[in-house]
């Protein structure tokens, strides 16, 4: 079913040691969403293969660690322009697995490469310090130094550049990582091993193992005694439940979780582009990403004509299979997917919401669901709480500044929140007082290797990104040196 240029990079086995490996539990199936067809049958893993990864992991950390910077950022470099060389045939094997439009796939290789290139370039700056002596018979320092071993697992919304954004600061570091990428998405990450394979990065210095026993191989990454951080991207009851299994060996955490985002339109705001700022963020990969905004607010007065322009917005997208030319809007990622987005606006429309395009399956059947607009928003109905993680727009009104703050912070989650406004003042109080880890005004896209990117409350602990995002696989140290007065 793939055409790749290059069809070595369609890997079905686990990456261990700098070796193909079958799994220990058999094989699974990859289906695509879009057709059900099956893209690829790969190994399918169980707990000794993930001790078998991190054993290999440990003894490869401790040449790697030793390396200067400076040449593991070389290597990295060559990873970095592997995955650029090879971006159609990644793109290809991510819109196969994952449904997305190729266009976005290749888009996210792009994106994902970004964050190996930037800490390629960050790991030679990494600094301690010189601390004021105390004492003239003593000097103060401080050293960072990589934390060991990662456990990684990453979700099917972003099969390539979730991979990178914990790779790129862990390799970068000096750590080694054991990646368990979602059953649903395993050909990106092994696609990704076989490119850093080529670039020269040592044998078990990363490793990937692939399968649906999901509990079986988390618990090796999140309690081996060898483990020293473990890194997660998916919803927060399971990142709960990762968190606590790393508890008894008190392991360094980093979770990016759930989120649901709040998109305020104010009535000063430039209407045609908060439209296409919304439309940026509600539908991009299907509605299908923590950061997709969720609910829309937007002041009583311009609600009409923003509603109007963001309806015929919504109902130029085209939906299809990811690989054919013109689509927008891929398929969800499976059909308990497409059961949720049924069962969120049953919901909605039993309790007076008002179902202005769209809101059943789509004719293609299979994982599609029809772009949809809904308004007359309550806050008793689920898709004015819960994470929707798919293609429904929900539109509320507001009156006061301090109302609609109030209701967006009224969540337990606090990842992204966006607003738009021309208001110079309103963007600094407003920006200020949203109670969350990312903001984004006058703009639906933020994301950027430059940047930390990490939620507040119970979407997550820790950034990824920007300088921020490599302290998180340091350890410090302190040396306190005496004796050096004659």
């Amino acid at each position: 079913m793939l055409n790749l240029k290059d069809p070595s990079l369609l890997k079905t086995q686990n990456f261990i040691d700098g070796q193909w490996a079958d799994g220990g539990a058999g094989t699974i199936d990859v289906t695509n969403p879009a057709n059900g067809e099956v893209v690829a049958t790969v190994a399918n893993s169980d707990a000794a293969d993930t001790i078998r990864a991190v054993e290999a992991a440990a003894e490869a950390f401790k040449s790697w660690s030793n390396i200067p910077a400076k040449q593991r950022a070389v290597l990295l470099r060559n990873w970095y322009d592997l995955l650029m060389a090879n971006a159609d045939d990644l793109g290809a094997i991510m819109t196969a697995e994952q449904g997305k439009p190729l266009a976005e796939s290749i888009t996210e290789v792009g994106s994902g490469a970004s964050f190996i290139e930037y800490y390629a370039e960050e790991s030679k700056r990494v600094l301690g310090a010189t601390i004021p002596t105390i004492a003239n018979d003593r000097r103060l320092q401080t050293y960072k130094q990589p934390v060991g071993v990662v456990g990684c697992i990453t979700p099917w919304n972003f099969p390539n550049a979730m991979i990178a954004r914990k790779a790129g600061p862990a390799l970068g570091s000096g750590c080694t990582i054991v990646i368990k990428p979602a059953t649903e998405t395993p050909l990106s990450a092994l696609a990704m091993c076989e490119l850093a394979d080529r670039a020269g990065i040592p044998k078990g210095v990363i490793s990937v193992v692939v399968g649906n026993n999901s509990r079986e191989i988390g618990a090796v990454l999140t309690q081996h005694p060898k483990i020293g951080k473990f890194t997660f991207t998916g919803s927060t009851p399971v990142g709960k439940t990762l968190m606590k299994q790393c508890a008894d060996g008190v392991k360094k955490v980093s979770l990016e979780l759930g989120g649901n985002a709040p998109f305020i339109v104010f009535d000063d705001a430039d209407i045609d582009a908060a439209v296409m700022d919304c439309m940026a963020t509600k539908f991009r990969n299907c509605g299908q990403t923590c950061v997709c905004t969720n609910r829309i607010y937007v002041q009583s007065n311009v609600a009409d004509e923003f509603t109007r322009k963001l309806e015929a917005a919504i109902a130029e997208l085209k939906v299809g299979d990811g690989f054919l030319d013109g689509v927008t809007i891929g398929p969800l990622v499976n059909k308990a997917a497409v059961n949720e987005m049924v069962e969120f606006m049953e919901d909605a429309t039993a309790k007076g919401a008002n179902v202005v395009l769209g809101g059943h399956k789509h004719e293609l059947g299979q994982c599609f669901y029809e772009p949809t607009l809904v308004t007359r928003i309550t806050n008793e109905m689920r898709i004015a709480r819960e994470e929707i993680f798919g293609p429904i727009a929900a539109v509320q009104t507001f009156e006061t500044e301090d109302e609609v703050i109030e209701r967006a912070n009224d969540t337990k989650y606090g990842l992204a929140a966006y607003f738009a406004t021309r208001d110079i003042g309103r963007v600094m109080r407003v920006s200020e007082r949203l109670e969350y880890g990312i903001i984004s005004s006058n703009s639906g896209v933020f994301a950027t290797e430059v940047a930390p990117f990490g939620g507040w409350k119970e979407s997550g602990l820790g950034s990824e990104g920007g300088k921020e995002g490599i302290a998180e696989y340091f350890e410090t140290k302190f040396h306190s040196m005496g004796g050096i007065a004659s």
